[in-house]
């Protein structure tokens, strides 16, 4: 491992937790990369099943793999970040631990890297079987180049396991809000500079089952049409705006001073998200339709929906 001009190395950052069903799989795939520059860093998050003794297997073959375990659970945004300070490379690649890697996936990114800060690429979706359901991630989300930080106000679309990011990024990132996805956040510092650029071809096969859990969110089952039914935790609304306050305090104060507009936006969505007051309702609904194609823009909706969400904000907040 080396970095060098013609092959700078790349670190795969896989932070595992109970993955044992499908981590050898993953494992393989990564392993079997065209790139010739790798290293695979792993932290297992306490894992109560037989991951952990997989991974020291893998370790023990291939010395380019470097095993972590952490002493107690960190949750998956701290043990990605443990993973992504640990790695040696310039260039960082997260990765799922239930997916499949095509074998030229880092290969084509590294290649369309250029100097932007993150690229991504498509990904393919596959069952619990290794079987492909027919749709791509771009059927379901709108994939992109994103340039501006103000397109991170509400959501996401450009996923961790699709990415490479450079280690300068990582840097500018942390720490990751445990609050807040570590992809939406490394994505969203990453427009602060150069952005993500979209790579149109699917080189992830990304797995749809019923023991995916991140966060608040738990995979049951897949649709017929390929689409996880997802169930998510309740929580009260008052909690649940506590957190997103929260969300866009944290976004308001990374945002940079050299970037005025983008950060007069999160400023005035910081006020307009204090209470529901009319003259709030009104002042989000107004600096929603405004910016609605940047703060939209991971969404595949038409014009009128987009006007349509903007009036919601009256009465609510995301």
């Amino acid at each position: 491992m080396n970095q060098n001009n013609n092959h700078p190395l790349v670190s795969i950052v896989i932070a595992t937790y109970n993955g044992e069903r499908f981590l050898e799989k993953q494992l393989n795939s990564i392993l079997a990369q065209t790139y010739p520059n790798l290293e695979v860093v792993v932290v297992d998050d306490c894992s109560s099943d037989g991951t952990l003794t997989l991974l020291r297997r893998y370790e023990a073959q291939y010395p380019q793999v470097h095993v972590y375990a952490n002493e107690q659970n960190l949750g998956y945004v701290k043990n990605f970040e443990k993973g992504m300070l640990l790695a040696k490379g310039n260039y960082i690649a997260p990765s799922d631990q239930d997916d499949i890697w095509l074998p030229e996936k880092i290969s084509v990114l590294m290649a369309a890297m250029g100097d932007y800060d993150i690229v991504y690429c498509n990904s393919a979706l596959i069952d619990d079987g290794d079987h492909l359901v027919g749709r791509k991630l771009s059927d379901v989300k709108q994939l992109s180049d994103f340039n501006d930080p103000v397109m991170y106000a509400i959501g996401n679309s450009a996923p961790g396991h699709a990415m490479i990011l450079r280690r300068k990024t990582v840097a500018d990132s942390v720490p990751l809000p445990e609050m807040i996805p570590h992809d939406h956040w490394l994505s969203f510092v990453a427009t602060f500079h150069t952005g993500l650029h979209f790579v149109d071809q699917p080189l992830v096969l990304y797995r749809q089952h019923n023991a995916n859990v991140f966060g608040a969110a738990k995979v049951k089952s897949v649709t017929d049409d390929g689409l996880p039914v997802v169930r998510k935790k309740k929580a009260g609304k008052k909690e649940r705006y506590a957190k997103i306050r929260e969300r866009v305090q944290l976004m308001y104060e990374k945002c940079p001073d050299a970037l005025p507009a983008q950060k007069q936006f999160f400023k005035e969505m910081l006020h307009c998200y204090q209470n529901f007051s009319l003259l709030n309702n009104g002042k989000r609904v107004a600096l929603f339709f405004r910016n609605r194609h940047k703060i939209l823009s991971f969404k595949r909706r038409p014009e009128w929906r987009r006007w349509l969400f903007c009036i919601k904000m009256f009465w609510t907040i995301q």
